[in-house]
């Protein structure tokens, strides 16, 4: 988490800086997004080593209440140590009301559609309200999906950042915050920049599997960001 937290930051940043919003507030207050995570870590992916993961053992229920929990432990935890509101909104604000999609889509084949109580599986929000907490919503969720497929060309990481960007819009998680289509479009270029840095483009071999850029991997989702 820390380090998924470096990174983002570091997008948040170069973001913010594209589209002329506050570059300081976005990578401040996206080093405190995930605090939360710090209660109970080895729940979320990116802290998982061994191989082994907990959510298993749980019923969908279960797993998302505990996914759910790190924005309002995060919270708590930022009240307790006297973080300012704007820090905290960034907290609060960084999942909008989106769903857990992984463990929404498990409890769906457990049972019956209209047996499963949606509410169950979304973010209490609020959406993001400013430029900078949207940066964050999105950097967040690009930084998740690349990880999670490792693209192999500069064309694929802005593909795989594109539906990212593309699935919160439309469900919308941006409604209430001032940013544009331009801003959209700079920031996606300020994502790849960052992430060609770590993910750096490579030769595909005969045989290697072609990387699937249609759709967020809704297990990632659910358990890392």
């Amino acid at each position: 988490t820390y380090h998924h937290t470096l990174l983002v930051s570091n997008m948040a940043e170069e973001a913010a800086t594209a589209i002329g919003a506050d570059a300081l507030l976005a990578r401040v207050g996206t080093y405190y997004h995930d605090i939360g995570k710090s209660v109970r870590p080895y729940f979320f992916i990116e802290n998982n080593s061994d191989g082994v993961n907990p959510h298993d053992r749980l019923d969908p229920y279960t797993s998302a209440r505990i996914i759910i929990s790190h924005v309002t432990e995060g919270v708590d935890l930022a009240r307790k140590y006297g973080l300012p509101e704007p820090i905290i909104d960034f907290i609060r604000e960084h999942h909008g009301t989106s769903r857990v999609e992984y463990f929404y889509h498990q409890a769906c084949q457990q049972s019956s559609l209209e047996e499963v109580d949606e509410s169950q599986f979304r973010y209490a929000g609020p959406r993001p309200r400013s430029r900078e907490t949207a940066i964050l919503m999105l950097a967040d969720a690009s930084e998740a999906i690349v990880r999670a497929i490792n693209p192999a060309t500069r064309e694929e990481v802005m593909e795989l950042i594109h539906s990212a960007i593309k699935r919160r819009l439309l469900s919308g998680q941006l409604d209430d915050s001032p940013i544009t289509l331009q801003d959209l479009n700079l920031m996606a270029e300020a994502f790849v920049r960052v992430l060609q840095g770590i993910h750096h483009p490579r030769i595909r071999y005969p045989g290697d599997a072609p990387a699937a850029t249609s759709a967020e991997p809704a297990s990632q989702s659910a358990t890392s960001t």
